[in-house]
């Protein structure tokens, strides 16, 4: 099928955007988006309308390009019915997963399967008009490069860490001015409409809707990477909070360590459970004269980067396991309050410092065994992301596509 135009596709769904039928299209597109194909029969009895209704709208949805016929459905016999999900051919959806010191792109159909994967592509963002644009002639030109037209891309999402507001644009890591969110920087720029929000909570949505989460209408999402974020599906919906910045769980003071955050407070749960608590933590024991295999790369004054000692963990350094187990277990210890809070069917540990694997995980389970209340911890199941460094840029393209849609 063509790929439809940005402007074509919104034209026709927001046609009507009051009315009933334009209702009855949101549900649907948010079954396929969350569920997958469906029969109109089925599509019927989901929504409680009737089949001449359903096979209206849902001719309509063809005809605009969100939908299509994907095959028969399978049946003991009779006449077989024609089943119908989101049609991959509709256009592309960029996610943009912008990092300290380099980005993860992913490009995806409408359906959501990746088209593409760039990842550790440097570039070093600033707070600066100039730097964001220069990102924006970065990712056009990786897409080109990935053979997909400038003209196809139905949106943009970008990730950025810190305090983002999705619906005013701003985000107040990288602030250009009163009369400048950021949304609308980037969208000038990449001429389609972009969705900024925040990594931690992208991340979350890939999860959910692409990853080991799926399925689960409670899950938590612990992004423990350089700073340490979360992101939350409650009710099977995204958790925003009244002013869109939840899950600030690395600004919890739970600490009585005296470290100053870089959010300027001292004893925020980051500074004692994320990578930048690894780095500093492994590095003072190294200056008290603890050996380790990176021993010589510190006495010649080399730098050392959180990777190194992440692969210093995977090559059983005693000294890199320690610490993991040390921040492993304040990091558990803060998860075992999230469940006495949350009661989640699932805990999802995605980020950087999630590739130590066991290492990390035994001292949580630890923690969460000593400090939680058994009755609610038997319930919560603790995994690792399944999409790792694509988390971020896959939720992103489908936040994206729901935005776009109005799904959420």
């Amino acid at each position: 099928m063509q790929i439809l135009t940005t402007y074509d596709m919104t034209a026709s769904f927001l046609n009507g955007i009051d009315g009933k039928n334009t209702i009855l299209k949101r549900q649907i597109l948010n079954l396929c988006v969350s569920e997958g194909d469906y029969s109109l029969a089925d599509l019927s009895r989901e929504l409680n309308t009737s089949i001449p209704t359903i096979t209206k709208v849902v001719g309509e949805l063809i005809e605009s390009g969100y939908l299509e016929e994907v095959g028969k459905l399978d049946t003991s016999g009779g006449r077989r019915p024609s089943i119908y999900g989101l049609n991959p051919g509709a256009g592309y959806l960029v996610g943009i997963d912008v990092r300290r010191k380099f980005l993860n792109i992913v490009i995806t159909d409408f359906k959501g399967a990746v088209i593409d994967f760039q990842e550790n592509i440097g570039f070093c963002i600033q707070n600066s008009e100039d730097s964001f644009c220069q990102m924006c002639d970065l990712v056009k030109a990786q897409l080109i490069q990935a053979g997909i037209g400038l003209d196809k891309v139905l949106a943009y999402g970008f990730n950025l860490t810190g305090r983002v507001n999705n619906e005013t644009g701003y985000c107040f890591t990288y602030f250009l001015g009163e009369d400048k969110p950021i949304a609308s920087v980037l969208e000038a720029q990449m001429g389609k409409p972009v969705f900024v929000e925040n990594d931690s909570r992208a991340m979350t949505y890939g999860e959910y809707i692409c990853g080991v989460g799926s399925k689960e209408n409670n899950m938590l999402f612990i992004n423990i990477s350089w700073g340490l974020g979360m992101g939350m599906i409650l009710d099977g919906k995204l958790s925003y909070g009244k002013s869109g910045f939840s899950g600030e769980v690395g600004h919890f003071p739970m600490l009585n360590n005296n470290q100053i955050c870089h959010c300027g407070k001292t004893g925020c749960l980051e500074t004692g459970a994320s990578g930048s608590a690894v780095h500093r933590i492994f590095m003072e024991k190294l200056q008290e004269g603890r050996s380790s295999t990176l021993s010589e790369t510190f006495n010649k004054g080399e730098k050392i980067h959180i990777e190194d000692i992440i692969a210093a963990v995977n090559e059983e350094d005693v000294l890199a396991i320690e610490v993991i187990e040390e921040i492993g277990t304040v990091l558990g210890r803060a998860i075992a309050g999230l469940i006495n809070l949350f009661n989640p069917e699932l805990i999802v540990i995605g980020g950087t410092i999630a590739e130590t694997k066991e290492y990390l995980l035994l001292p949580i389970k630890s923690a969460i065994q000593k400090h939680s209340l058994n009755i609610i911890n038997s319930d919560t199941t603790i995994k690792f992301s399944k999409l790792g460094n694509k988390a971020g840029a896959i939720g992103s393209c489908m936040l994206s596509r729901s935005k776009l849609l109005r799904l959420i």
